[in-house]
């Protein structure tokens, strides 16, 4: 019983995080560039601005798919969580405006990583497991 609350917690958190990876890959970046990650792509003095979003777009996309396809393993929480500090830290940096905007990467990125951990726990082994591996 407890295990099975475990698997359905974990692909809900799963869930959640990749559908959050694909709508930022896809919506501010692919599909209808964001001003703000023009912005945030410029403050790093890189040239092609729309490029730069796109390929990032397609890094999410990509996450995204992972999280879902390998739900088996767990390294893809791990590089969503790297990802996501990552991309605090870099928006920390480079644009510290954005940390008071609503809905803001702060808030949003705090939010995917609680998901990230979520997964990570409820995939972790279990007591039971742990136990039988030890007989």
């Amino acid at each position: 019983m407890v295990e099975c609350r475990l698997q359905q917690i974990a692909l809900v958190a799963r869930t959640a995080l990749a559908l959050v990876f694909l709508w930022h890959g896809l919506v501010p970046k692919i599909l209808w560039l964001s001003p703000d990650e023009v912005a945030m792509i410029e403050a790093h003095g890189l040239p092609a601005a729309a490029q730069v979003a796109m390929l990032a777009g397609v890094a999410e996309v990509l996450l995204a798919a992972l999280l879902m396809l390998l739900r088996r393993r767990r390294w893809p929480l791990l590089l969503a969580g790297l990802v996501l500090v990552g991309l605090l830290v870099d928006v920390v940096l480079f644009s510290p405006h954005l940390l008071i905007q609503a809905f803001n990467p702060l808030s949003t990125n705090l939010a995917a990583l609680a998901l990230c951990l979520l997964a990570w726990l409820a995939e972790g082994p279990s007591k039971t497991s742990t136990a039988r591996a030890r007989v």
